[in-house]
């Protein structure tokens, strides 16, 4: 099940305005339909407000997904809103890509706050 208690944040190192992206290029998580496992690429992009996630407590937030039955949708969603709680960014972006199943490729954003047109368009 995943776990967002796993996430762990710092405090921003700067009051001046940055943003931040963290790719992970292995993420896996199961096909509730036939059990198969989905691969995928996730992308999360913020500007903190006071905090940042720590990158260990990320990776094994992102592998408590690996063995639950979700929907590329569900796995989305859900990691924005279990990130929004933990660091409350002044914006988000939670990309995800999904490797090819049947000639289908997808990618789903979610979005928490108000995100600038730059990037608006992932």
């Amino acid at each position: 099940m995943p776990d967002p208690k796993l996430l762990e944040c710092f405090p921003a190192p700067s009051d001046t305005p940055f943003i931040i992206e963290h790719v992970n290029e292995e993420f896996t998580s199961t096909c509730p339909k036939t059990g198969h496992p989905d691969f995928g690429r996730i992308i999360l992009r913020y500007q903190p407000a006071k905090v940042c996630v720590e990158l260990k407590s990320l990776k094994l937030y992102h592998q408590s997904f690996r063995n639950e039955g979700i929907f590329y949708e569900a796995v989305t969603n859900r990691m924005r809103d279990d990130l929004a709680t933990a660091m409350q960014p002044k914006w988000m972006q939670v990309i995800t890509e999904w490797k090819g199943r049947g000639g289908i490729h997808s990618r789903i954003t979610a979005t928490s706050g108000q995100v600038p047109p730059e990037w608006a368009r992932g």
